[in-house]
């Protein structure tokens, strides 16, 4: 595949669209937004911002997103010059929106997964950054792309939850220098981290609870895991993801190596959620076409709870635990 310059294809696109992956989060939303805002401040052109599901409300503070279209308001049919994939680790992540990448004329990956290989025109996959937000702030200073206030407020947002408030251990000194300087650019940090962490339901409290108390253990404490069924999303009201930072709070335990969450999406299929604090979960994930980060990573596996459960515990176990 020829691979070609970011500044000259965007000037050549006549029509560019940007995809976030599946369970959106603040990384791949604020990339996403970010990018939107800043062609059409830089290049004075308009993009497209497709979502594969729900923006959790969480979000809702970034205005800008309400300009974002689910993918089933497409028309399968067109073709756009340039399609750029935020935070996207692999295809299988924006599900039937796929379409839309392998027909465009130049194809984008902005990413910060070590697992992203799938091909692209114009690849910016950093595996040593933080985050995608990071990544696009990165580009935005080689470039020399003006950041106004709501760049800046989206690329904070990214860069802040990718690293769980500046707390994971992505949180490198670029992150924080970034981080500071979209402050100096009109980023408003407390406002920002009040709205992604601290304005939750009071179904979103009691599920989590709930939750808690039915985490399941195994090899003295090192590993903890629970699983979420569709019903019990129901029960609490499935309006917003109520999932968000459960896997990470059992992981804090201070006897736990490794912790995952099961979150059933279908008929004997569950989501994976993987977080460690020593081993690599992105080699767990994988066996199950699956990956992203060292402490941080997911798949998707198919079969009971029970056996589903059984299998991770043994690829963990693999790893060296």
């Amino acid at each position: 595949m020829e691979y070609l310059n970011l500044d000259d294809s965007i000037k050549q696109s006549k029509n560019i669209l940007i995809i976030s992956h599946v369970n959106p989060d603040g990384d791949t939303l604020g990339s996403m937004l970010a990018l939107r805002d800043i062609i059409n401040l830089n290049y004075k052109k308009k993009s497209d911002m497709m979502i594969i599901s729900k923006i959790p409300k969480m979000y809702n503070f970034m205005e800008g997103l309400k300009d974002a279209k689910h993918f089933s308001q497409y028309d399968n049919s067109m073709v756009y010059d340039m399609v750029i994939l935020t935070d996207v680790a692999a295809l299988d992540r924006i599900f039937e929106a796929q379409i839309f990448y392998e027909k465009a004329k130049i194809k984008v990956a902005i990413d910060h997964h070590k697992t992203n290989n799938y091909n692209a025109h114009i690849r910016f996959v950093d595996s040593e950054a933080s985050s995608t937000g990071e990544v696009l702030f990165k580009l935005a200073e080689n470039h020399g792309w003006k950041i106004n206030e709501k760049i800046a407020e989206a690329l904070y947002t990214a860069i802040l939850t990718d690293t769980g408030g500046f707390r994971h251990d992505n949180t490198s000194a670029l992150a924080l220098k970034f981080a500071s300087k979209l402050v100096l650019a009109g980023a408003k940090p407390q406002w920002i981290y009040k709205n992604c962490y601290e304005l939750k339901s009071k179904n979103f409290v009691m599920f989590q609870a709930n939750c808690i108390n039915k985490t399941e253990f195994a090899e003295n404490d090192k590993i903890a895991y629970l699983t979420v069924y569709k019903k019990d999303l129901e029960k609490y009201s499935n309006e917003d993801d109520l999932t968000e930072g459960l896997v990470e709070k059992i992981r804090s335990i201070d006897s736990t190596e490794v912790a995952f969450l099961l979150k059933e999406i279908d008929n004997k299929m569950f989501k994976v959620s993987m977080r460690s604090k020593n081993i690599d979960v992105a080699e767990v994930t994988s066996v199950f076409n699956g990956g992203g980060h060292k402490f941080a990573a997911g798949c998707v596996v198919k079969g009971t709870a029970e056996d589903c459960a059984k299998r991770l515990l043994a690829e963990i176990k693999k790893q060296g635990l």
